[in-house]
């Protein structure tokens, strides 16, 4: 099973010299994107200093002398972002005063900051009905503000539009081919007792981080919906595994109303408007797509000929049990920490 980010070759990288200082060492994304400037051959160095001291991030500045700032640090909770409904200074501290502190402090050093954020903090609404093919597009506010986490990530997103120093990444529900990995959202949903089922807008990480690297180079800046095109389900994922992992994986669905009774702050669902980044790059998978190149492939235990025949079976079979043909999301997942 792989545990490696995949590194797609078609990412052109430019002429220009880099030298990136990486905050989120500790983190899942912060370390993936430490791995890749390994395997992209880029200098890099990881911050030490807290987000919320503005001496140590000068400091780290100084001694680094970076190109590019990245930055993954934040808190999504342990183990979910239910820990942020009773940890709010916390949460503060590190999503709203930490980003601030570093990028202003990166906009007194001329420095092009990438930050991390997450497009969880839009729901499906009027204007953008379940099923419409319509997503938030980044001059969109957010409308959706039903866990602390959501609502402070809405709160700074919206005080860093006035920086012109800033990449915004808005990413949802991050997959990556390590499938052993808690923070994975497949892996995440293999192991709930139940899940809801609604399309979202996802990121798989394996083929988008290298788009973020060569977004700081290219010197882009303001928000980018930072996840593959089209939305995709909780089941069709769920579907893929079982396909394409283990044909004997079994799940059941539940209903929005029977998840708000064991989660305590409610899950963002949405899908979001990829044009912007499409124009930028334009070989970007849709999410099935996407999902099976760099994530179901890799991992394949099934062979080709044994899943046509299996996956014709399970179909006859009551493989996955629907309490609600119209259920609803487990949604948020947390982005970085």
């Amino acid at each position: 099973m792989s545990t490696e980010t995949v590194v797609p070759a078609k990412v052109a990288t430019g002429s220009t010299a880099m030298k990136l200082l990486i905050y989120g060492r500790t983190g899942w994304i912060g370390g993936l994107l430490g791995k890749l400037c390994e395997e992209q051959g880029i200098p890099y160095v990881y911050g030490s200093g807290r987000l919320e001291d503005r001496a140590a991030l000068k400091a780290d500045i100084v001694a680094a002398k970076p190109t590019h700032v990245l930055n993954a640090a934040g808190v999504t909770g342990r183990p979910n972002v239910d820990w942020c409904e009773s940890h709010r200074a916390e949460t503060i501290r590190a999503n709203v005063i930490g980003t601030l502190n570093l990028v202003d402090v990166c906009k007194l050093h001329n420095l092009h900051v990438t930050n991390f954020a997450t497009g969880c903090i839009f729901e499906y609404d009027a204007a953008h009905p379940l099923g419409s093919g319509v997503g938030f597009t980044e001059e969109e506010r957010a409308n959706f503000a039903g866990s602390y986490y959501s609502f402070t990530k809405g709160m700074v997103e919206e005080l860093l539009r006035v920086y012109d120093n800033v990449l915004t990444l808005r990413v949802r529900m991050p997959i990556t081919s390590d499938l052993r990995n808690p923070r994975n959202f497949i892996t995440k949903i293999t192991m709930y007792e139940k899940v809801v089922n609604i399309p979202n807008s996802m990121t798989v990480l394996d083929e988008l981080l290298p788009y973020a690297v060569e977004m700081a180079r290219r010197g882009l800046t303001g928000i980018y919906n930072f996840t593959n095109p089209k939305p995709i389900s909780h089941n069709e994922i769920l579907e893929l595994y079982r396909d394409y992992i283990d044909p004997s994986f079994k799940w059941t669905n539940f209903t929005l109303e029977e998840q708000a009774k064991v989660i305590v702050a409610a899950r963002s669902n949405n899908e979001l408007d990829m044009t912007k980044m499409k124009k930028e790059f334009p070989e970007m998978l849709d999410i099935r797509d996407s999902l099976i190149k760099y994530v179901f492939e890799p991992n394949r235990r099934v062979p080709k000929e044994a899943a046509t025949t299996k996956l014709a079976a399970v179909q006859a079979s009551d493989s996955v049990v629907v309490t609600s043909s119209d259920a609803a999301s487990n949604g948020h997942v947390g982005t970085v920490s």
